[in-house]
């Protein structure tokens, strides 16, 4: 039997996994993220991007927009800013938020815009839209 440990995803809006894992990859800020059980205590931020689970040996994913990790030897706790279960990710809506984004960074006066938060949502856009490409890679869809 394969050592595992308890995974926790929430967001501001709901729950979205909790449950007995074997892995946990996730985006961190400084670079993708590795974690099985009894790994080193940590914390840590996290980018937009694929949050991936291994659950009874089956691969899951979610999209984060960002947030915070929590790595204990048997529990990881994800606080994230906005997430999405990869069955509800929309390309057409994705690909929209990037194009908004782009046209507000490249057409606005700049004492009005917040770059930042521009900046974040063409990155959650980017990475929502490779996550789905992924995805369909790996379904075999195109």
């Amino acid at each position: 039997m394969a050592m595992t440990m308890h995974l926790n995803v929430v967001s501001a809006e709901e729950e979205l996994f909790s449950g007995t894992v074997e892995e946990v990859f996730a985006p961190g800020t400084m670079g993708d993220l590795g974690i099985i059980p009894r790994h080193a205590q940590l914390v840590t931020t996290l980018k937009a991007g694929e949050l991936r689970y291994v659950t009874n040996g089956h691969m899951a994913s979610l999209f984060v927009s960002g947030g915070i990790m929590e790595v204990q030897p048997h529990v990881v706790t994800v606080l994230a800013d906005t997430a999405i279960r990869a069955d509800d990710l929309d390309e057409k809506a994705a690909e929209d938020a990037m194009e908004r984004a782009e046209a507000a960074l490249e057409g606005k006066d700049p004492e009005d815009l917040n770059y930042e938060a521009l900046q974040a949502e063409l990155e959650a856009a980017k990475a929502q839209i490779q996550m789905i490409h992924n995805i369909g890679k790996t379904l075999g869809r195109h």
